[in-house]
């Protein structure tokens, strides 16, 4: 399983001029050695682009995606990460630090474009991302 990021399947969605090819490249390629999945963060933050659940769901299916749901563990991991990134000064939302607990709890690469808080956080975590991708 690996996880997809939401900046990923954004970026294949409205075609970003800089990064669709990118991402559209890893998505084919990384299919062909894991299964792709987005959690209820993901499909969350996704939401934001269509106007109704059945076009998402739609989409998620065309795109193959299997929605996965959060270990406990992970939601703990997450809180725990949270509190240290705000203590150093940090104030962006919860959401990557879900996604980023969710990979490493359960061991998933994440394919992302945004690498810093989950390099920072998470650093078990194999990320498939621009910087370090082959």
């Amino acid at each position: 399983m690996l996880l997809v990021d939401t900046n990923v399947l954004v970026d294949v969605l409205e075609n970003d001029p800089e990064w669709a090819d990118w991402s559209i490249g890893q998505l084919r390629a990384q299919s062909k050695i894991h299964r792709l999945a987005i959690n209820p963060i993901i499909y969350s933050e996704l939401s934001l682009t269509f106007t109704t659940v059945e076009a998402l769901d739609q989409t998620i299916d065309e795109l193959d995606l299997a929605l996965i749901e959060l270990p406990r563990p992970a939601l703990f991991l997450a809180g725990k990460a949270f509190v240290r990134y705000r203590r150093q000064g940090g104030n962006n939302v919860l959401a990557d630090f879900y996604i980023g607990a969710h990979a490493a709890v359960s061991r998933y690469p994440l394919l992302t474009r945004d690498t810093r808080r989950y390099t920072a956080y998470f650093s078990d975590v194999k990320l498939i991302a621009p910087e370090i991708a082959t």
